[in-house]
């Protein structure tokens, strides 16, 4: 049924590939600043359409491969959903607390960077800001909670559900977002803390803080197609689990989450900000605090989206090819 499905509309698939690239291009193109340096826009304009013209390609090059990942997605939708409650509420079985401990760490890590930060460094790290420290952190760290933690137990997927792997009528695709969707109900439960603080501290909601369930999505995207590397990887090179690990507590530090980015030189700024998870990170602070749009900001839009599409293609063809050895190995 699936395949059937792939080979009827290929060519359909394929030409709303060509007009979306198309579109993409010319917009793109056409796009000005006026208060950008020309050169500089010149140059974004080059670099985003090369990245869109090579995500097209390999799009088409890897049709069958790329297109079926979402597809068995799709159809075990159900599934995918009462296997992450589930997951996520085996976590904490047997504890007397249970899923609270879940809220209790990143709750805590938060109350104690805005002790080092704002009480005992006092360290004027919002820049030109008027609001209070705490609102500014937790708005830039809550999206970092959910990446990190998708990451982490993402790439465990296959291994801590070696049973299933081993199954052949089991589809060992889905487990990646099982672990990702049991990760976003604790997003979803800070997120509605820092909105009921944000309330609290007279900052009530407005038509901005619509953009956090896209936001939220952006996450969720990047996240997903970097599961499927690293859980493929981390079947053959157990040791990838740590060095994510190691990466995320360095991570943390270089992602403009606990400083601002218009303290470093303009070129310094403009590496940090290929970091992926920057654009997150400051959506949801124009969201919650800045009052701004997301295609405010249209190249840091278009190359997170670039950069997460050509992730996920590039996550389903390695889990596609190395999915028939996972059973071999573990």
């Amino acid at each position: 049924m699936q395949e059937s499905f792939l080979d009827k509309d290929r060519k359909k698939v394929i030409a709303a590939a060509v007009i979306i690239a198309v579109i993409w291009n010319s917009y793109i193109i056409l796009h000005t600043n006026e208060l950008a340096d020309p050169m500089q826009e010149i140059l974004k304009k080059i670099i985003s359409c090369c990245m869109i013209d090579a995500a097209f390609i390999g799009f088409i090059l890897g049709y069958d491969r790329i297109v079926s990942l979402p597809m068995e997605l799709y159809e075990n939708r159900e599934l995918i959903w009462k296997l992450a409650l589930n997951d996520f509420r085996s976590k904490y079985a047997g504890s007397y607390l249970g899923i609270f401990w879940a809220f209790v760490q990143p709750v805590v890590t938060v109350l104690v960077y805005w002790f080092v930060f704002s009480v005992g460094a006092r360290t004027d790290v919002t820049g030109e800001t008027t609001y209070p420290f705490v609102l500014w952190l937790i708005a830039g760290i809550t999206p970092w909670f959910f990446f990190s933690d998708a990451l982490g137990q993402g790439t465990s997927a296959l291994l801590s559900y070696q049973y299933l792997v081993k199954k052949v009528v089991f589809k060992i695709s889905i487990l990646p977002i099982i672990k990702v969707i049991s990760a976003l109900f604790i997003h979803v439960f800070l997120t509605l803390v820092a909105c009921i603080l944000l309330i609290i501290c007279g900052y009530y909601p407005d038509i901005y803080w619509l953009q956090l369930p896209y936001f939220t999505f952006c996450v969720f995207i990047l996240v997903l197609g970097m599961s499927y590397v690293t859980c493929s990887i981390v079947v053959f090179f157990r040791d990838l689990s740590q060095i994510i690990g190691i990466a995320l507590q360095v991570g943390v530090w270089i992602t403009p989450i606990m400083w601002h980015i218009e303290a470093l030189p303009r070129p310094l700024q403009v590496l940090f900000k290929i970091n992926p998870v920057y654009y997150v990170v400051d959506g949801y602070r124009m969201a919650l605090l800045d009052h701004m749009w997301f295609w405010e900001h249209f190249y840091s839009t278009a190359y997170f989206w670039i950069f997460s599409a050509v992730m996920f293609l590039f996550g389903a063809l390695v889990f596609k090819r190395l999915k028939v050895h996972f059973a071999d190995v573990m």
